[in-house]
């Protein structure tokens, strides 16, 4: 009886499930700007109450471990790290991404082409594209997006989805290759369970200890502008 427990706080949409051996039993989403350090107790405790569980019935936590927000990253991974510690259970790490083709794997057709995007500012995006059986075709990484990037893919159907492909709507109106951007898609842990049910089975688990999440790429912060010194 392996109950996992599933947390995405990898953008501003902050989310958690239960699954049973992959099955989805419940879970919570909440569209809610920097708010996820003081959802995820709360919304914790009530989801596993509400599945008619206690925390130590669950035989793992799994964490939507990147790419996405560095704040929201770092919440998740420390809520995660303490959570497990605590329950002496292991910690599954899962690619931001995945839940998003989860999602539209359901729907898509087999000729499509899936490329889940997360917003990683002006015209770059964290993403990857796949086959509709989730067969990598690029790896998830940074990418600065214009006209010709995809051009490899032409006369192929391409599906983008995620707030990094929502921004790019005007970018690819008129674009020579069949590209299809769908809207309201988000990573959602409801979407985690298969994925870590199959990392769960074959004992995939991470060091709790050094365990980092996968920003892709450094943390940079900007320099204060003049008028804002002190």
């Amino acid at each position: 009886m392996a109950y996992i427990l599933s947390l995405d706080t990898s953008t501003k949409v902050c989310s958690v499930a239960v699954h049973h051996q992959g099955e989805l039993i419940g879970a919570q989403t909440y569209h809610l700007q920097k708010s996820h350090s003081n959802l995820l107790p709360v919304i914790i405790k009530e989801l596993v109450k509400n599945c008619e569980l206690e925390l130590k019935d669950i035989s793992a936590v799994a964490l939507a471990a990147g790419p996405g927000s560095y704040t929201g990253l770092r919440i998740g991974t420390a809520t995660v790290k303490g959570l497990c510690f605590a329950l002496e259970c292991p910690m599954i790490a899962l690619d931001s991404l995945e839940s998003m083709s989860a999602q539209v794997r359901r729907f898509a057709a087999p000729e499509e082409l899936l490329c889940p995007m997360i917003d990683a500012r002006r015209m770059e995006v964290y993403g990857r594209v796949e086959d509709i059986s989730g067969n990598i075709i690029w790896p998830t990484a940074p990418i600065i997006v214009d006209e010709s990037t995809f051009d490899e893919f032409s006369g192929k159907p391409l599906v983008m989805f995620g707030n990094g492909a929502e921004k790019l709507k005007e970018l690819f109106a008129h674009a020579d290759q069949t590209i299809r951007i769908i809207e309201g898609i988000h990573p959602q842990a409801a979407y985690m369970g298969e994925a870590a049910w199959i990392k769960f089975s074959a004992e995939q688990f991470e060091d709790l200890a050094y365990f980092e999440p996968d920003y892709l790429k450094e943390y940079r912060t900007n320099t204060p502008s003049q008028k804002f010194k002190v």
